[in-house]
C-alpha cells in the first residue's frame, strides 16, 4: 500500500484533519512506539499524557487536543484506527493455490468457485462448499457438513459431521467444531457416553480461536450467532445458545444446555453453569463464576458472580478481613465480659 496523506486517511473514516492534511503516512503503530511516518490513536483520555510523548506524525482522538500533533478527529477513534488498518495493511494473504493433488475430497463433495484446497485437506462425503473458500493444510471437514461463501479454516481445523458454517466464517488452526459433547449416564459408578445427535450451527460472520471446541448439541443444536468472536482455548457445552455479536475472550467455559443472549462480553476464564440463562448486552469480569442467571445491560464479577458494583465494595474489604475478625472476637469478649458482671450484680 502506497503512503496516504493525513486528508485522504480522514476522508476513509469520515473524519476532520486538525493540523497539516499533507503529511504522508506509511504505517500504523502505537502511542508509544510511533514514529515519524506513522499513525496513531488515543481511545481512552487516561492516557492523554501518552500524546505528548509520542513520535507518531499524527493521531486519530475523539476530540480535538491541545496537544501540538497532527490529529485526525473520529467519532470513534478505535473502529476509525481499525478502518485504516484494513485500508493501509490489510488482512492476511491467503496464496492462490488451487486445490491440491495431495488433498483428499470425496466424490459426492461439492466445492463452489474461486476455492483453494492447500495439502492434507480431508473433505469427507456430501460436504457442500460455497464460494471462494480456503483450508489450510491439515483440514478435516465431516460428511454432510455445509460451508458457506468466504469461509477460511485454518491448519488443523476441524469440522465434524453434519455441522452447518455460515458465510464468511473463520475457524483458527487446531479449534474443533461438532466434537461429542460431555455426555454420560452414571449407572453402578460408571458412566455410559450418550450419543450426541445434535449439530453446530456457526452462523454467519463467527470467528472461533486456537484451540476451541464447540460441542454438538447432545439433542438440540449448538447454535453460535451471527458475528460473534469465540477466542482462543474457549469452551462451549453441547446444546449451547449463544446470541449475535458476542465477545467471548480467551479460556472461557461455557457448560451445555445455557442460552446466551445478543452482544454479550465475558472476560478471560469466565465459567459459567449449565442449564442457565444469560440476558443481552451481559458484561462479566475475568475469572468470574457464573451459578446463575444473570439479568441483561448489567455487569457482574466475582464468584459467584455478582453485579460488578456490589463485588467491587466486597473485594475492597478483604484484605481489611483478618484485622476486623480480631476486632470482633475482642468485641465479643467485651461483651461476654460485661454480660457476665451485669448477671453477677
Amino acid at each position: 500500500m502506497k503512503p496516504q496523506t493525513l486528508q485522504q486517511l480522514a476522508d476513509h473514516v469520515s473524519g476532520k484533519v486538525i493540523g497539516d492534511p499533507n503529511v504522508f503516512i506509511e504505517s500504523v503503530s502505537t502511542l508509544h512506539t510511533a514514529g515519524p511516518g506513522q499513525i496513531t490513536f488515543l481511545s481512552n483520555v487516561k492516557y492523554i499524557n501518552d500524546v505528548k510523548d509520542t513520535g507518531a506524525s499524527a493521531v486519530i482522538v475523539a476530540q480535538k487536543s491541545e496537544v501540538e500533533i497532527n490529529q485526525i478527529i473520529a467519532k470513534d477513534p478505535y473502529f476509525a484506527l481499525q478502518q485504516i488498518v484494513v485500508l493501509m495493511h490489510g488482512h492476511r494473504k491467503n496464496k492462490p493455490v488451487g486445490i491440491s493433488d495431495k488433498s483428499n475430497i470425496a466424490e459426492t463433495a461439492t466445492l463452489g468457485e474461486g476455492c483453494h484446497v492447500q495439502d492434507f485437506v480431508t473433505i469427507s462425503d456430501n460436504v457442500k462448499v460455497g464460494k471462494n473458500c480456503y483450508f489450510y493444510p491439515g483440514v478435516f471437514i465431516g460428511q454432510d457438513t455445509t460451508i458457506g461463501d468466504d469461509c477460511i479454516l485454518y491448519p488443523n481445523a476441524v469440522v465434524f459431521e453434519n455441522c452447518v458454517i455460515g458465510d464468511r466464517v473463520i475457524v483458527q488452526s487446531n479449534a474443533s467444531i461438532g466434537e461429542d459433547g460431555f455426555g454420560f449416564s452414571t449407572h453402578n459408578g460408571e458412566h455410559y457416553k450418550i450419543p450426541q445427535i445434535g449439530r453446530v450451527i456457526l452462523e454467519d460472520d463467527v470467528e472461533i480461536g486456537v484451540s476451541a471446541g464447540i460441542e454438538r448439541g447432545a439433542l438440540d443444536d449448538t447454535v453460535i450467532g451471527k458475528g460473534t468472536k469465540i477466542g482462543d482455548q474457549v469452551a462451549i457445552g453441547h446444546g449451547t445458545i449463544i446470541g449475535p455479536h458476542c465477545l467471548l475472550v480467551p479460556k472461557v467455559g461455557i457448560s451445555g444446555s445455557t442460552e446466551v443472549g445478543h452482544h454479550c462480553v465475558f472476560g478471560g476464564q469466565v465459567g459459567v453453569a449449565g442449564h442457565l440463562k444469560i440476558g443481552d448486552m451481559v458484561r462479566v469480569g475475568a475469572q468470574s463464576g457464573v451459578a446463575g442467571n444473570l439479568e441483561s445491560g448489567k455487569s457482574y464479577l466475582g464468584g459467584p458472580a455478582i453485579e460488578a458494583s456490589r463485588a467491587k465494595r466486597a473485594m475492597v474489604m478483604l484484605p481489611y478481613l483478618p484485622e476486623m475478625k480480631k476486632r470482633i472476637k475482642a468485641l465479643e469478649k467485651k461483651i461476654e465480659k460485661l454480660t457476665a458482671d451485669k448477671s453477677s450484680e
